[in-house]
């Protein structure tokens, strides 16, 4: 029997069913075209009333996106039913997570990437019964870490950041990574629609993103490449 949601789940919910597309950002899916694809941002409690959510970090050598923080996911196959199916298959690919463990809440509203053309479908759901994840390809995945919400929202983690393209966007800092680009995005706007947001220094000038090293050959053609 699946547990209850705890309370920290309001008003969460509620706002995210009737959250558009512009709540998380200025990019629409085109009317025609784009790739389907689909990421899961898995909401656990690290202790009762203290959430968390599961983020990755991709490996260094990776051809793409080498070194980013991602949610679990990557492009949908031909026999996923729908973007609940990608995001559970993809997650349990990537870092073990056991389907049965979660408990799927909402779909956000599709985003686009320009960049990659993918369209993505982000899968909100309660992690009822955690257990242990992993990389389970280390040419695709470096580590996975559960973020405390607490630590998302503390202003002394919440950043800035600038893209060797320009790109401006918000970030945050954790013992383990540095969460940027598409991923902090969902973040920050999930952060307000659940009330946990808090106020910090937007104003502040945004710190330049590492360049990372050009990599080799790919290691791998499969794994999380939607990010930008």
């Amino acid at each position: 029997m699946t547990p209850p949601l705890p309370g920290w789940w309001e008003p969460l919910l509620s706002r995210v069913a009737t959250a558009t597309t512009d709540d998380f950002t200025r990019f629409h899916p085109p009317d025609d075209g784009g790739r389907d694809a689909a990421v899961l941002v898995l909401l656990g409690e690290h202790a009762p009333g203290d959430p968390d959510v599961l983020v990755l970090q991709r490996a260094a050598d990776m051809r793409t996106h080498a070194g980013q923080p991602a949610f679990p996911g990557g492009s949908a196959d031909p026999e996923d039913d729908d973007p609940s199916a990608t995001a559970l298959r993809e997650a349990s690919e990537e870092v073990g997570l056991d389907p049965g463990s979660v408990s799927v809440q909402a779909w956000l509203p599709r985003l686009w990437i320009p960049v990659s053309g993918f369209v993505v479908t982000p899968v909100l759901a309660w992690w009822h019964s955690p257990h242990p994840v992993a990389p389970l390809d280390p040419r695709e995945v470096d580590h996975v870490a559960r973020v405390r919400v607490a630590h998302l929202v503390d202003p002394a983690n919440r950043v800035r950041v600038r893209h060797p393209s320009g790109w401006v966007g918000p970030a945050f800092r954790t013992d383990s990574m540095l969460i940027w680009g598409f991923t902090a995005g969902i973040l920050s706007s999930l952060l307000e629609l659940g009330g946990w947001a808090r106020p910090w220094d937007t104003a502040a000038p945004p710190e330049d993103l590492p360049v990372v090293p050009t990599p080799g050959p790919p290691l791998s053609t499969g794994g999380n490449d939607i990010d930008p």
